[in-house]
């Protein structure tokens, strides 16, 4: 498994993350499946774990905790994130100092450790100034609780106000950012991944594989889906049918190359300079071993290019599928008076 270095920090880190959003009730129940799981990606070379308090309430951390112990701790780079409500109260969420400092013992408690690697605010938080979720974070930095701290699924525009909020008030800053990319979904592309580069941010980018529909099969027969799940992949909505349409051509592409599907998906993220590692989240043991498959898989720039005809650069054929709509948009009284 190749490495490269995260964000400025010298950390070395597997082109590779292995998410863990999959391991609990969420995805794969199966505790001692799961730390199966992560032995086998952690064999093959990956170095970089990556979950969050809220994954199944929680269980994720604990799965994860109980893969890494015996030794396996101290050759892997752990991340977590936080900012996601843990519980009813309003103040069990949130990006505030409140949060911040119990939500890291929870998560280190979950994890069995006493230090993380890359502590992740997992969205932004309107309500909460910048300065003071810098402030909180730049003391767990200075503890020793924390290694490095970074955002997940920032806009352009908040990336590069905590930037400027973290210089001018003397802050650790965020040396990655964590955004949803995929063929299908290249948005990003735009403004973040720049904006990224410009402040020497490390990117590790989730959802390679968007949500299933660069996985091979067919996503839109699901059964089981809650209303706003089913939304993404009806495809009577026009977003999701010109995703069909595109996954089509796509798998053409990829046949063409003599690769899986996966493989193309997995290897286009990887090609952006930008992108530091891929986070692939499996749930079974067999995805993990097709996606390990295709980790020195690289694209020639005919491939790349008949990509871009089907998914112009910086397109997201739903827009549904960047996981992030700023209050300004959302709430109706912030654009009425």
């Amino acid at each position: 498994m190749k490495r490269r270095i995260l964000g400025g920090t010298g950390i070395s880190v597997s082109e590779y993350a292995l998410g863990a959003m999959m391991f609990g009730p969420w995805g794969n129940p199966d505790h001692d499946d799961s730390v199966r799981i992560i032995h086998t990606a952690l064999d093959a070379g990956i170095n970089f774990v990556d979950t969050a308090d809220i994954y199944s309430a929680g269980e994720s951390e604990v799965i994860v905790g109980k893969a890494l112990k015996g030794g396996r701790r101290d050759g892997v780079v752990l991340a977590t994130k936080f900012h996601n409500p843990m519980g009813e109260d309003p103040n069990t969420g949130g990006n505030s100092r409140r949060w911040i400092m119990r939500a890291v013992e929870d998560s280190l408690r979950r994890l069995g450790t006493d230090y993380i690697d890359l502590y992740q605010v997992h969205r932004p938080d309107p309500t909460t100034d910048i300065d003071e979720t810098l402030s909180a974070l730049s003391d767990l930095v200075r503890s020793g609780k924390v290694r490095a701290i970074g955002s997940s699924t920032f806009p352009a525009d908040h990336i590069v106000e905590a930037q400027w909020t973290a210089e001018r008030r003397g802050h650790i800053r965020f040396r990655t950012e964590q955004p949803p990319y995929s063929i299908l979904a290249r948005g990003i592309e735009a403004n973040v991944l720049p904006a990224a580069q410009r402040y020497g941010m490390g990117v590790l980018t989730w959802g390679p594989l968007s949500a299933g529909w660069l996985s091979g099969r067919d996503v839109t027969a699901g059964t089981g889906r809650s209303a706003l799940e089913q939304q993404k992949f009806d495809v009577t909505v026009p977003e999701n049918a010109r995703k069909l349409e595109a996954v089509a051509g796509l798998k053409k592409v990829a046949a063409d190359a003599g690769l899986p599907l996966t493989h193309l998906a997995t290897a286009f993220v990887r090609a952006h300079p930008a992108v530091t590692s891929v986070i692939i989240g499996p749930r079974t043991a067999d995805q993990l071993t097709d996606l390990l498959a295709g980790a020195d898989v690289t694209l020639d720039s005919a491939t790349l290019d008949r990509i871009d005809a089907i998914v112009p650069p910086g397109t997201d054929l739903n827009p549904a599928d960047n996981y992030y709509v700023p209050p300004a948009l959302s709430d109706a009284s912030q654009r009425r008076r």
